[in-house]
């Protein structure tokens, strides 16, 4: 129930935005199988499905202030945005430091500290590079350098590298 509870209102904050809604949804999918295939215990594959839900919640806020949501900007207001919204959920409190920190670094690729985290970032790139086209050569790099879950680059090969 939290998790549907966190998406619908994911979708409120989101105004509309079907660009945005169905983004985070499939971060939310890739992040979620993604989990499952590595064995995380429950409480960390909590963290990384409402990660995934809430991990741009800054978008519509960057794209008021800044114009863009670059992932700069994201970062730099995700955790202002993220404690309030984050407040009317039953959480414990290390589950809601332990959303806030991937959230607020998603666009950084050192110091990942968690499966949690590392999970994210694949999750994300893996519907990022969709929607923006990447090449293969990105691709192939993005994974080199980000890349660490045998889940993760199975599912980047499927997707992007098997053809």
């Amino acid at each position: 129930m939290l998790k549907a509870q966190m998406i619908l209102k994911m979708i409120s904050n989101n105004q509309g935005d079907k660009h945005d809604i169905a983004h985070f949804l499939k971060v939310y999918a890739y992040a979620s199988t993604i989990g499952k295939l590595e064995g995380l215990d429950p409480e960390t594959q909590q963290i990384v499905e409402l990660a995934a839900i809430v991990h741009d919640i800054s978008c519509p806020f960057c794209r008021e202030r800044y114009g863009n949501c670059s992932g700069k900007n994201q970062e730099k207001e995700s955790e202002g945005l993220l404690r309030p919204f984050l407040a009317e959920f039953e959480l414990s409190n290390k589950v809601k430091e332990r959303i806030i920190e991937p959230v607020a670094h998603h666009h950084t690729y050192e110091g990942v500290d968690g499966l949690d985290w590392q999970i994210l970032l694949e999750a994300d790139y893996l519907v990022n590079a969709d929607e923006g086209g990447a090449d293969v050569h990105a691709i192939r790099s993005f994974e080199e350098k980000v890349f660490r879950t045998n889940s993760g680059k199975k599912m980047l090969h499927d997707l992007y590298l098997s053809k």
